[in-house]
């Protein structure tokens, strides 16, 4: 797998991946906000084809990981594991002292990997997404680097 900055040239492809699997995806807008902004916006690949993406944002010592997916043809392979586990290391690099995130309540394959990778509960966020019917819950997940 190789992990390289995201440019706006690979927008459409992220945008048909994050569309593809999230229920409320982020918009171009999102994207092309986080690039202006310098956040940490990586695109993973193998043998040149994009499996997925990582959005995250730096502050002080904390890093919070915004937007992660991979592309559902390329899911239940090992591939979001590695991109995360990239993405913490890149954390590290830059000093980070703890990474957090948060994650749809009803989203227990997200849950699951978050917690093989070492993050706990650290919070609830009421209502926090859009939901079909309504809001969900997120739940504000962290772990130390």
């Amino acid at each position: 797998m190789i992990l390289r900055d995201m440019t706006e040239a690979d927008l459409d492809a992220v945008l048909r991946i994050e569309r593809e699997v999230h229920a409320h995806p982020w918009t171009l807008g999102n994207f092309s906000d986080a690039l202006r902004s310098k956040y940490e916006c990586k695109v993973c690949e193998h043998e040149g084809q994009m499996l997925g993406y990582a959005v995250m944002m730096l502050a002080v010592d904390e890093a919070e990981l915004l937007d992660i997916a991979i592309a559902a043809q390329h899911q239940r392979r090992g591939w979001g594991r590695k991109l995360l586990d990239e993405m913490m290391v890149l954390a590290r690099r830059r000093n980070m002292q703890r990474l957090v995130l948060e994650v749809r309540a009803s989203n227990a394959v997200a849950i699951d990997l978050y917690r093989k990778a070492g993050f706990a509960d650290i919070g609830l966020r009421r209502e926090y997404y859009p939901a079909e019917n309504g809001r969900e819950d997120a739940i504000l997940m962290g772990r130390g680097l």
